[in-house]
């Protein structure tokens, strides 16, 4: 048996490299929205009134629902919320 080490889940989960960054990218960005939503205090009902989405959808991203979520809506998520998205780029390891 051999055993391989990756340097993320996604990257273990995903055999293309663009998939895996995707993967990334999306869960950080899940991530931001989440902790704003709990640090807020807002119940389902208020976060999907303030984003402008139905409640099922914030019940989705509190689970992790990540397949549901493409970069684009989160991106438009989390400017409804009021946060900033900053992207960096730099060289692959």
């Amino acid at each position: 048996m051999i055993k391989e080490t990756f340097a993320s889940v996604w990257d273990a989960i995903e055999d293309q490299p663009a998939d895996a960054e995707s993967l990334k990218l999306r869960s950080k960005l899940m991530g931001a929205l989440e902790r704003h939503i709990r640090t807020e205090g807002w119940t389902q009902a208020e976060a999907a009134d303030r984003l402008a989405v139905p409640q099922p959808r914030i019940s989705d991203l509190m689970r992790g629902k990540i397949t549901l979520f493409s970069i684009d809506a989160l991106v438009t998520l989390l400017l409804r919320a009021g946060l900033h998205v900053d992207v960096s780029v730099r060289e692959a390891a």
